[in-house]
């Protein structure tokens, strides 16, 4: 497995618990079907990339790039809901968009980067097999 493939599993996987969560799965109290149904679209994309990025190594820079990218658009737009309160807006949803966010804004950088400049930075991040 290649870094690149682990970073879009974990961040996949943690929109399907966020999902769970809003599900009521997980937990109960924080039930929200519009933002369940988002963080499903948007695990299921990323989860599909790392999928993506096994099968086809040979466009794993792309695959992972426009997956995050998804995922970054789809996280500021339940930022944005956040904030003009049609989300949820407790404090463990704010703080998980935030980190993701977080993660996700790391992850797309360090995949857009050339391969070059990648190899000349170094780090244990690979794209491919």
């Amino acid at each position: 497995m290649t870094s690149l493939m682990l970073l879009l599993l974990f961040e996949g996987a943690t929109f399907i618990a966020a999902s769970l969560v809003h599900r009521g799965a997980l937990v109960t109290g924080y039930e929200h079907g519009r933002a369940a149904i988002a963080e499903t679209v948007i695990g299921v994309v990323l989860l599909a990339g790392a999928v993506l990025v096994r099968l086809v190594p040979a466009r794993a820079r792309s695959v992972g790039v426009a997956a995050q990218a998804f995922a970054v658009l789809g996280t500021l737009v339940g930022l944005v809901m956040v904030a003009i309160g049609v989300a949820p807006r407790t404090v463990p949803d704010v703080v998980y968009h935030f980190t993701i966010l977080a993660v996700l804004v790391a992850g797309l950088a360090r995949t857009a980067r050339p391969a070059d400049a990648r190899a000349i930075g170094g780090g244990p991040f690979r794209v491919g097999r």
